[in-house]
């Protein structure tokens, strides 16, 4: 199994390839702002072809390049519904510093070909098995995706990419428009707790951890084990 990636120079956003082996059919995870040169340079070094781009959630940072990541290849784009009409209207998701900031500098078009994911679903895309996790919080449509991840570089069980759900250390802000602290502990405690220690997790931004290591530190995650309560002081990371 083959899992590469690299940070968008805006944000750093992390965009992830996954495949059964070089040389193969792949998908491409949340490709953000200003990342189709490496990207494919990334694509050209293993040899893969895409087959779907999928997105955690979609926020502008995460998705800003699918509409020509799938277009040059003629494939398809996985959102939540809850999250697909920031495909159409990016700025319903951003906040008004976010909204000044990018104004109108930054071209945008939405993908051809969009199809909703369901909580609960296994995708059989590029020889992969992947199953959906529907995890709001963050935004009103994150998912978390897992898959078996025999073969990678870390030679786990099972790897999530948890988009900005849970970072190393933190999890998502929840401040922005759909987002929601009450929605985000619940997604903690439903679908990142029960997940086994030696889950790889292949977060949005910063760099992977594993279930174990944030259940022992991650303060977020101690407190929803324990309680299922909120913090009083909100994550700040990720928009």
């Amino acid at each position: 199994m083959l899992v590469a990636g690299f940070p968008a120079d805006a944000f750093g956003t992390n965009c992830y390839v996954v495949a059964t082996a070089p040389g193969e059919q792949c998908v491409v995870v949340d490709p953000g702002i200003g990342v189709i040169d490496r990207l494919d340079a990334l694509l050209a070094e293993h040899r893969l072809h895409p087959a779907a781009v999928l997105l955690t959630h979609g926020h502008l940072d995460h998705t800003f390049s699918v509409a020509p990541v799938c277009g040059a290849r003629g494939i398809t784009a996985y959102v939540h519904p809850d999250d697909r009409e920031l495909l159409a209207d990016p700025a319903k998701g951003l906040s008004m510093d976010l909204s000044q900031l990018f104004g109108g500098r930054l071209p945008y078009s939405e993908p051809e070909d969009v199809a909703e994911l369901t909580d609960g679903a296994t995708l059989a895309l590029a020889g992969l098995e992947i199953t959906v996790d529907h995890a709001p919080g963050h935004t009103g449509g994150s998912v978390l995706f897992r898959m078996p991840g025999a073969g990678s570089s870390w030679e786990a069980e099972q790897i999530c990419l948890s988009g900005d759900v849970l970072f190393a250390g933190s999890i998502g802000r929840t401040d922005l428009p759909g987002g929601s602290m009450p929605a985000m502990v619940t997604s903690l405690r439903e679908k990142i707790l029960p997940l086994a220690d030696d889950t790889v997790v292949l977060p949005g931004h910063g760099p992977a951890t594993t279930i174990g290591r944030e259940r022992a530190s991650n303060p977020y995650l101690i407190e929803a084990a324990d309680d299922g309560g909120a913090r009083s002081t909100a994550p700040t990371r990720g928009w």
